[in-house]
């Protein structure tokens, strides 16, 4: 008896590559994990699924992507004058790339 998933319903719109990649995390920790374990970091749209992510990267850079992993991060309460206020909220993905493939952002 074969079971069959039925695509889940959409949240948002449809977002193209360039809508779900926003920006990539160059910190210490992601060039770490970047040299190392060949995954990098990304800010991403926070309606994209891993999915998604993963096809938008292989169009965007043009790689194997093996496997995404996501984070809904916090936005942090920070002070504006004498107020405190919020930062946005934002979702992180880190993608891990085939052994044979690479980004450069530099």
């Amino acid at each position: 008896m074969a079971t069959t998933q039925e695509p889940r319903e959409m949240r948002g719109p449809k977002l193209e590559a360039y809508q779900i990649v926003i920006r990539p995390l160059i910190t210490e920790k992601g060039t770490h994990q970047s040299q190392h374990h060949n995954a990098y970091p990304f800010e991403v749209n926070p309606w994209a699924t891993k999915d998604e992510i993963k096809a938008a990267v292989q169009e965007l850079f043009n790689v194997r992507v093996l496997g995404v992993r996501t984070q809904n991060r916090p936005g942090k309460v920070r002070r504006f004058r004498f107020r405190a206020g919020r930062l946005s909220h934002w979702k992180k993905a880190v993608v891990t790339l085939h052994p044979d493939d690479g980004i450069d952002f530099y």
